[in-house]
Parts: structure tokens; C-alpha cells; sequence
């Protein structure tokens, strides 16, 4: 144990064994009863921080972030160690393989090198995936909805299903907005979750023709909505008055001007 405390510099071989020596008897209480399932919302949420970090372009928070994310890497393959099924070494020969495979521009034959990449292609085969529909049910569904209808509609659009351009796409918009609203008017929540739902993937097309990530741009909304906020709230206080106190007219008029100042 003390050879974890006491050096100046520690490596990745230090960090595997580290988290070994935590999930052992010697070790942790709470680490060594924890399961991939108990964990499962910290490697996602450190992954989340990492990209905020990476955003951030601030070094120390993106070093210090990028570890946390490794960590989570490094518990639930030890996880799997302890159990005998595989260890650091073998996650590595895994992505080793994998990064190879994918790229027989850089490693294959002087044919295959002349070829060029097709990334899409060499996912299909190395999954063993003869289908454009078997490759959409690959996409991981824990990815963020928006992010899950950017990576379908882009298989789709790899083999010729698409708009053909942007005002295309842009005119489904009104039409699934109108769906919505006869949604609405049936009080059918199950069609209105489902009409809200294409409506928000047509405007994932739409930004995917622009070039536009789409979770950058909710992400964007959502923290321009809260600076106005700040300043609608100061501006409330700064009347002598408080939010509770004030009639929505009277909210979306210190909106507006919030909205004027920018």
C-alpha cells in the first residue's frame, strides 16, 4: 500500500494496479461491492464533464477530467478481471485490432490503400452486418436522443435516402408541426409524444444539412436561456420586486429587453 503513496510520478501500470489494490480485500469497502450497474450513471457523467472540460479548452480541468473518465475504464475492466473474463491488456488488443481493421487505407494491401476509407463499410463487416437497418440497430441507444437521429439519418443518407437539400428538409418542418398541433387537439398523449418526436427529427435534418451538431445546439439554447433568465430575475429585483410577484406580460417584456441588450 505505501508504494501508492509515496511517489512523485505515478504511471497508467500505476493506475491498473491502484484500482485493483481498491477493489480488493486490503482495499476499499465501497469499491469492492460496486458493479458495472451500480457505476453505470458515473461513466456517464464523467464523460459528460470531460466534454465540458475539452469545451473549456482549460488544461488541468481537461487533464484532471480525462482521468476521471479513464478511471471509470480502468474500475469496470477490473470489474471483469476479478471475474476471470478479461483484463486492461485485452481491452487494449481489442481497440488495437478494431483501429487496425478500420483502416485498411493506412494497413491494408497497396489495393486496398489506393481504395480509400469507407468507415461505414468496415463497421458492416467487422460486425458481421449484411443491412443498412442492421447497421441503424447498432447505434447505441444511450445516446442522447438528438445524437441517435443525426447518426440513423446518416446511414440513411449514406445509400441515397435523403432530402435533397436543405430547403427540402426545411419544408417538413411546418408538416410535422401541424401533426403536432392535431396531436394536441385529440388530447392523445401517445401522439403527441410520437408527432413531438418527428418534429424534432425532421429539425435534426435540417441542422445535419447545415452542418450543425445538434446537441451543441440545444446545449447552446438551454445556456442562453438561462443567462436571459439571470437577467430578467436581476432586473425583477432591481424593481424593488420579486419573480412571483410579476404577471408573464410583465416576465416577457424584461425578456425582451434582456434580449435587446445582447
Amino acid at each position: 500500500m505505501l508504494s501508492f503513496v509515496c511517489k512523485e510520478r505515478y504511471t497508467l501500470a500505476d493506475f491498473v494496479q491502484l484500482i485493483s489494490f481498491l477493489r480488493s480485500e486490503e482495499g476499499c469497502p465501497w469499491d469492492r461491492v460496486q458493479t458495472h450497474e451500480s457505476i453505470r450513471r458515473n461513466f456517464i457523467e464523467e464523460a459528460y464533464e470531460a466534454v465540458e472540460a475539452l469545451d473549456q479548452g482549460e488544461l488541468a480541468h481537461m487533464r484532471e477530467e480525462l482521468g476521471d473518465v479513464l478511471m471509470q475504464v480502468l474500475f469496470h475492466t477490473d470489474i471483469e478481471r476479478a471475474a476471470g473474463h478479461f483484463d486492461i491488456d485485452d481491452v487494449a488488443d481489442a481497440a488495437c485490432k478494431k483501429l487496425v481493421n478500420r483502416h485498411p487505407h493506412v494497413f491494408g494491401t497497396p489495393e486496398q490503400r489506393a481504395a480509400g476509407q469507407d468507415w461505414e463499410a468496415e463497421k458492416r463487416r467487422e460486425r458481421g452486418q449484411t443491412t443498412v437497418a442492421e447497421s441503424m440497430e447498432s447505434v447505441s441507444k444511450a445516446l442522447p436522443g438528438l445524437w441517435q437521429a443525426e447518426k440513423l439519418q446518416s446511414k440513411a443518407a449514406k445509400v441515397g435516402y435523403d432530402w435533397p437539400d436543405t430547403e427540402t428538409a426545411f419544408r417538413k418542418l411546418p408538416e410535422e408541426t401541424e401533426e403536432l398541433r392535431e396531436a394536441i387537439e385529440s388530447d392523445d398523449t401517445d401522439a403527441i409524444e410520437e408527432e413531438l418526436g418527428d418534429l424534432l427529427f425532421a429539425a435534426v435534418k435540417v441542422g445535419r444539412f447545415c452542418g450543425v451538431d445538434p446537441e451543441q445546439a440545444i446545449r447552446r439554447s438551454c445556456e442562453k436561456f438561462i443567462r436571459r433568465f439571470r437577467g430578467v430575475e436581476q432586473a425583477v429585483l432591481d424593481a424593488g420586486k420579486h419573480l412571483e410577484d410579476c404577471t408573464l406580460e410583465e416576465m416577457l417584456n424584461y425578456y425582451q429587453n434582456v434580449k435587446n441588450q445582447e
